[in-house]
């Protein structure tokens, strides 16, 4: 029965994949450099409200939804593993999952939490936005290779 719902799950998929991507690729090539121009204080009021207004329905629908949508496609490739592009579609599914909700919650989300809790005025809080801008991209950079591979593996599943 699952089997039928794959094409169109993948089809879902791979849409959600390629937005977070698309969302995560700009942050690393550009947002982010451009806050890590501003003086401290700046960049992490401007992240701070990045990351309050970046919680809405659209944005966790795209990245955590399509984090669930992988794991019926991990049950449909797995019971379905003879078939045309299963691999792709058990690639796919695993690399979006663990690199995109995952991450966000075990690496970017510990982050932005503790960018929060700084005094942006401060020493530390200067300290602390130089960490962030360090290790937090780096993660974001993680996110943004898994959901632009996830999207092509998801594209060669359905061939």
């Amino acid at each position: 029965m699952i089997a039928k719902f794959l094409p169109s799950l993948t089809f879902v998929a791979a849409l959600g994949a390629g937005v977070v991507g698309g969302v995560f690729f700009a942050f690393s090539n550009f947002v982010m450099p451009a806050l890590a121009r501003l003086p401290a204080a700046g960049g992490i009021a401007a992240m701070n409200s990045i990351n309050i207004t970046v919680i809405t329905p659209t944005f966790m629908t795209a990245l955590f939804g399509t984090g669930l949508i992988c794991l019926v496609l991990i049950a449909g490739a797995i019971l379905g593993w003879g078939q045309p592009g299963s691999f792709w579609l058990l690639a796919g599914a695993l690399i979006y999952l663990v690199g995109n909700p995952i991450v966000t919650m075990v690496f970017n989300v510990p982050l932005n939490d503790a960018l929060a809790a700084v005094d942006p005025a401060s020493s530390d809080g200067a300290a602390a936005w130089a960490g962030y801008l360090s290790s937090w991209v780096m993660w974001n950079h993680v996110r943004a290779v898994t959901a632009i591979v996830a999207l092509g593996c998801f594209m060669m599943a359905r061939q």
